[in-house]
């Protein structure tokens, strides 16, 4: 990571992108700027991201199915992949951690050596608060999103904002 721009001259950049139009994905600014989705999520404003190192990913996702309702997203050569469900489950076998979703929810197998960083991202989207949880690879690709449930209303579930901060909190000064 980090060999077009550094990651002080990335911020820089990022951060005049941010204040033009505070509404851009790290996605599109990724693309301007010709560098991984990852570069750009770690070169966020501090406000924006937490950063924890990828020996943390297993704890975390261990966490989740206790969380409720959420939406996990996978990016996969410009195509988007959606799942709103409970994250599910899941356990180390055979060098994956595997995950065991019920009918309709999310099944797969996850590399989590392959996990180098783990961002938790409070960014607003369109004017409305927005929180993910991001795994990202050695090269910058975000593996996977889990983004924060919502309410029947759009409003997000307060009690996962609460288990967010709390995370977020756990890990401040956490740096790889």
């Amino acid at each position: 990571m980090f060999e077009k721009f550094s990651l002080a001259a990335l911020k820089a950049e990022v951060s005049t992108m941010l204040e033009e139009n505070p509404n851009l994905h790290a996605v599109l600014i990724a693309e301007k700027l010709g560098v991984s989705e990852g570069e750009i999520i770690l070169a966020l404003p501090e406000e924006l991201v937490t950063h924890i190192a990828g020996e943390h990913a297993q704890a975390i996702l261990e966490a989740l199915p206790a969380w409720g309702m959420m939406t996990t997203i996978v990016h996969s050569m410009g195509s988007i992949f959606e799942v709103k469900a409970p994250f599910p489950k899941g356990k180390e076998a055979r060098g994956y951690y595997n995950l065991m979703g019920k009918a309709g929810e999310m099944h797969g197998h996850l590399k989590l050596d392959r996990v180098s960083d783990v961002v938790l991202v409070s960014k607003p989207v369109q004017g409305n608060p927005s929180y993910f949880i991001g795994f990202l690879a050695d090269n910058g690709e975000c593996i996977f999103k889990i983004y924060l449930g919502r309410d029947e209303k759009r409003q997000l579930i307060s009690e996962q904002v609460e288990k967010f901060n709390a995370l977020k909190q756990a890990f401040v000064g956490e740096k790889v």
